[in-house]
Order: structure tokens, then C-alpha cells, then sequence
């Protein structure tokens, strides 16, 4: 509920004007009604009417508060109150399909509310998600399936949770400013590619002949892609400013991890240029071999690194 600061402040300003007034009166026994005002020695009577005014004042102050709290209470009127719930969510599926995401989560959330505990509500929270997701609020979006997936864990559609929590992590859509500048996947934070990841390999551990589980196998494969090229990209990045023990690492993590990836080969002339610098030729010399055994055709091999096409923006 939201109440409007000026109402808020015009009631306090009421209230504390009526307090003074109280005070005043309980001090003079009621305001003078000329300029000038007795000052005289009060007797017996004064001040048994000046203890009885005291007295009264706080109930004048409950009676304000009350009105004022009666004005906080009133809430905003419902806009979808006259239809029912089978309209509502009928109308919202309609939304979200011509693209009106943001009418259609209005009205996804009116029907999570009234069908609590139906599959209805069941199926609104997966729709609210995906409502999200294409809104952009990823945030909101995880919120919606980690909560299905906790108050529904035997569900018929948990397949479906996961591909869609996958598809929420994974999303590889770099955004307009991404593409101007010619940004990579693997460039970015990987930690949403790990949760993807973790996501599909669930769904296909759980549910091996889902209709969604070919999808997903794709997208780990692309994953996986993408997490070698990132930890290839952190070596190359080291080696090019003389840091080659960190260079070494992250490639042999490249290599150990992702042996399927075609980052690999960039991975091994990495080792090979770096066990040259730090002065171990024979790790250097085996290194060499595993790479023209794997990729007798690289170009690494011939030419080394291959200068990666700049962004526009980038003048060094």
C-alpha cells in the first residue's frame, strides 16, 4: 500500500496544531477571545478545570490518530476485481504472446495469488519467469523458478524448471553495446555460464528423455566451449604481460578440464611459449609434442599467436 506523503503531512500537521491548542487551553483555560489576557491568580475552581483539560487531551490525540490511521488504511482499488480467475489468466497468456510482458506479469501475478496451491498457480509461476526473463529482469525471473522449484519439488513440469533456470543463466545475447563493441562470450563473467551449465547437466541427469534434454545438450556443449575460450583468453592475457607462471596455470587448466574444446590448442602453445620463458625446455619440448600430436595442422605451430581483430573503439 502506498500513501501519499502530503496526505501523511497535512495529518501530523492537524495533530500537533490541536495538541498545542490543548496545552494552551489546559494553561489559560481556554483561549482569551480579546488582545489581552488575564494573568490573575488562579483559584480553586481554575485549576480543577485546568487538571480535567489535561485529562482530556490525550483522548483528543487517540481520536486524531485513529482518523488518521482510517485514512492510511484505505487501499487502491483492484483493477482486474471483476474477472475471474480462469479470464484472467487466459487474458495473460494472450499478453505475453503478442509481447506485452509487462501486462501479462500484472496479470500472472493476480492468478499465483488467487489459485494458490492449484496447478494453475503452478503453471502461472513458470510463466511469470519466463515473463521476466524477457523483460530482462533475470534477477526476478530466478527468483520465480527457485521458488517453484522449492514449494514443488515432484512436479510434472520440473523438467521444464530447469531448462528454462539453463536458458535464464545461459542467455548469450551480449546486448546492443556488446555488439558494437564486438565483444565476445567468453570475455564476460563465466559464473552464469557455470550455473547453466549445472542447470542442464540436472535436467539431463534427472529427466534423459525430456523433450528438452537434446536442447540442452547442445547448450552444454556450447558451454563448455565457452568456458575453455574464457580461461584461454585469462592465459593469453598473462602472457602478454609477462606473467607466465599465470599464463601456465590457466592453461593447464584449459587442458585438463575442457580436452574436448577446440581452445585446447591455443591452450598447449600457450605452455609451450610459457615453459620457454620461465627456462624449462624439456616441459617446453613436451608440450610441443602433445600439440603437434593433437593438432598436426596448427597454425599456432607455423605462425604463433594470431593477432585477434581489434573492436573499433580500441586504439592500442
Amino acid at each position: 500500500m502506498v500513501v501519499d506523503k502530503r496526505f501523511t503531512d497535512k495529518v501530523w500537521g492537524e495533530i500537533r496544531a490541536g495538541l498545542l491548542y490543548c496545552e494552551l487551553s489546559c494553561i489559560f483555560g481556554g483561549l482569551p477571545q480579546s488582545n489581552q489576557v488575564n494573568v490573575s491568580k488562579p483559584t480553586s475552581n481554575h485549576l480543577i478545570n485546568m487538571r480535567n483539560k489535561k485529562a482530556a487531551w490525550p483522548g483528543l490525540v487517540a481520536i486524531a490518530l485513529a482518523a488518521a490511521l482510517a485514512g492510511c488504511g484505505s487501499t487502491p482499488e483492484d483493477e482486474f476485481s471483476g474477472q475471474n480467475t480462469d479470464k484472467l489468466y487466459a487474458d495473460a497468456r494472450d499478453e505475453a504472446s503478442e509481447g506485452n510482458y509487462e501486462a501479462a506479469i500484472k496479470r500472472y501475478e493476480k492468478v499465483e495469488a488467487r489459485a494458490s496451491g492449484t496447478l494453475m498457480a503452478q503453471q502461472a509461476q513458470l510463466e511469470l519467469a519466463y515473463a521476466y526473463f524477457k523483460t530482462g529482469e533475470r534477477a526476478q525471473a530466478l527468483a520465480k523458478i527457485e521458488r517453484f522449484m522449492r514449494l514443488h519439488p515432484t512436479s510434472a513440469a520440473m523438467d521444464y524448471a530447469l531448462y528454462l533456470q539453463g536458458i535464464i543463466n545461459f542467455n548469450d545475447d551480449l546486448g546492443l553495446f556488446g555488439f558494437i563493441s564486438k565483444q565476445d562470450l567468453s570475455e564476460r563473467d563465466q559464473q552464469a555460464s557455470r550455473d547453466a551449465y549445472e542447470s542442464f547437466k540436472q535436467l539431463q541427469e534427472r529427466f534423459p528423455t525430456s523433450k528438452y534434454a537434446a536442447d540442452a545438450r547442445l547448450r552444454m556443449n556450447h558451454i563448455v566451449n565457452s568456458l575453455a575460450a574464457g580461461e584461454v583468453h585469462v592465459a593469453r592475457f598473462y602472457y602478454q604481460r609477462g606473467a607466465y607462471l599465470a599464463a601456465l596455470n590457466r592453461a593447464q587448466f584449459a587442458v585438463s578440464e575442457f580436452r574436448q574444446s577446440p581452445a585446447v590448442e591455443e591452450a598447449l602453445y600457450i605452455m609451450v611459449r610459457a615453459y620457454d620463458q620461465l627456462a624449462m625446455p624439456q616441459l617446453r619440448d613436451d608440450a610441443l609434442r602433445v600439440l603437434k600430436t593433437s593438432f598436426p595442422d596448427s597454425g599456432y605451430i607455423r605462425e604463433g599467436f594470431t593477432p585477434a581483430a581489434k573492436p573499433w573503439w580500441q586504439l592500442w
